[in-house]
């Protein structure tokens, strides 16, 4: 990424209203550890833990609870970068309760979108290796209340966040298709109302499924749950049929996993889209510790 940019720059400016309900959902009442420990200035290090190299994703959002709370965050190691553990990744300066009432908040949230954006750049990673050429992108299975962060961890672990809503894109699936009574019903339909600027994505079980698709004008042809050498005709197949009369992608979805991604990301295909990236991920363990003063 040019020096000039920054992924803080993609958050929409709502974002802090987010950090601001996150820290009055964690502390709604009395704060009696706070009590305890005071307003006497602090220093605490936040460290990088666990076994395996992983990629630093959320720093944004981490200042931003600290500078709520009235403190200071200083990074050591930069968003997007890949550090080894144990790491001093970052020290916060403030007052001692500040940074007792940041602190679970923010290493709850270090911890899920580091883990999203390790996970995105190994599948990317393999999918690489593996010589595919095409997009990976996460998926709309994300958490209520919790999209922007998992969407944001996918971008900085370097893949496609596919849609963030509803709204963003069309994409017709089995329901739509079985309420509206064909393929074609329901991508005429949506044409109406979603206009050009919108592209759409169109769910299909099969090489028949996807003719029709294709026919009525869809933009992208989802190969649900389609799978080996199946995959791989189907793709071909249907590109040498609409060899230049229609211009369209292919996307394959559904259950792909680290154990079958060689066969899944083949350059037959144009976007490989899996849940994989940021559902059930392993967390980054994170600390943040108090130093003692220096006597």
């Amino acid at each position: 990424m040019p020096a000039h940019n920054s992924y803080e720059h993609l958050l929409p400016p709502s974002w802090k209203q987010q950090v601001t309900a996150w820290l009055v959902e964690d502390t709604p009442s009395f704060d009696y550890g706070g009590y305890v420990v005071g307003e006497v200035l602090r220093e605490a290090f936040l460290l990088g833990k666990g076994a395996q190299p992983a990629v630093l994703a959320g720093s944004p959002f981490v200042t931003e609870i600290f500078a709520q709370l009235g403190c200071e965050v200083e990074w050591h190691v930069k968003e997007g970068d890949v550090f080894e553990p144990v790491k001093h990744i970052a020290t916060v300066k403030g007052k001692a309760r500040f940074l007792l009432l940041g602190e679970r908040v923010a290493l709850n949230l270090l911890a899920r979108c580091s883990g999203i954006a390790t996970k995105s750049k190994r599948i990317k990673d393999l999918a690489s290796g593996y010589g595919f050429t095409g997009t990976i992108a996460g998926t709309r299975k994300t958490t209520p209340g919790f999209r922007l962060v998992e969407k944001y961890g996918m971008m900085v672990g370097g893949i496609d966040p596919h849609r963030h809503d509803l709204s963003s894109m069309i994409m017709l699936k089995d329901n739509h298709i079985w309420s509206s009574g064909s393929i074609t019903a329901a991508i005429q339909q949506a044409r109406e109302v979603g206009g050009f600027s919108l592209l759409l994505d169109v769910e299909v079980g099969s090489e028949a499924e996807a003719d029709e698709a294709i026919d009525a004008g869809a933009d992208i042809i989802m190969l649900d749950n389609i799978e080996g050498a199946e995959l791989v005709n189907v793709a071909r197949s249907l590109r040498e049929k609409w060899k230049g009369q229609r211009k369209f992608l292919f996307e394959t979805s559904g259950n792909i996993t680290e154990a079958n991604l060689q066969e899944r990301a083949i350059n037959e295909i144009d976007i490989l889209s899996t849940s994989v990236v940021h559902q059930s991920v392993q967390h980054i363990d994170f600390s943040l510790k108090i130093q003692k003063p220096k006597v």
